[in-house]
């Protein structure tokens, strides 16, 4: 996009003093707020009504920040999602990027750089604060754990969810975590786990991992 064109924005927070403030340094900044929402599923209606250059959504929203980004990402490309939130947790970070987020700022980030940070991004630069980036360069530093071996007879037992479920689990993720990053609910990932150890006639997940790396 041209320099001298306003970004155009849509806001997402269910907080209506917040987006009040974030539409108010995002104006001063030149930018251009073509719609304001306080639900994840308002964000994508309103994203797919008015194509903005730059979704900018709250994580802990009704409705999930989180999947209101996999459903922008995935359905609008013309439309670059931003993560603005309270949260400097890995878990909402990893996640937020793996739903197709392309910036994750924090919301003490000082109110003047947003217009500038947005402005990065859809030019192809990172829009993360350092600490944020020292950890995804970790998680990427971390010794890699053994791959699932797909060809194995164990594998073939399994559904392509239950082998999503395994793999997720495997390195090192807990049920609610699984849950979240493929969108079911806890209940449903202990369903599925409990389906693959009766397929894999093991007793626990430990003996699965082993049968499914081909131990």
């Amino acid at each position: 996009m041209t320099a001298d064109r306003p970004i155009r924005v849509v806001i997402a927070d269910d907080h209506a003093r917040i987006r009040s403030r974030i539409r108010e340094a995002l104006e001063v900044g030149g930018c251009d707020v073509v719609a304001e929402a306080a639900t994840g599923p308002d964000a994508v209606r309103l994203a797919a009504e008015h194509h903005p250059d730059v979704a900018l959504l709250d994580i802990h929203m009704p409705g999930s920040g989180i999947q209101a980004a996999h459903e922008i990402s995935r359905g609008l490309n013309d439309v670059t999602v931003v993560m603005l939130t309270q949260s400097a947790e890995e878990d909402d970070l990893f996640d937020s990027l793996r739903a197709g987020a392309s910036g994750y700022l924090l919301k003490d980030t000082d109110p003047a750089r947003l217009p500038f940070a947005l402005r990065g991004v859809l030019e192809g630069e990172a829009a993360m604060p350092r600490r944020l980036v020292a950890r995804i360069l970790g998680e990427f530093r971390a010794p890699a754990t053994p791959r699932f071996v797909r060809t194995s007879t164990a594998a073939a037992k399994l559904s392509a969810r239950e082998w999503e479920v395994m793999e997720l689990l495997a390195e090192g993720l807990s049920t609610d975590e699984v849950a979240r990053r493929l969108f079911l609910s806890p209940t449903t990932v202990r369903v599925h786990v409990s389906t693959v150890l009766k397929k894999l006639r093991v007793k626990d997940r430990a003996s699965a991992f082993e049968a499914l790396r081909g131990q």
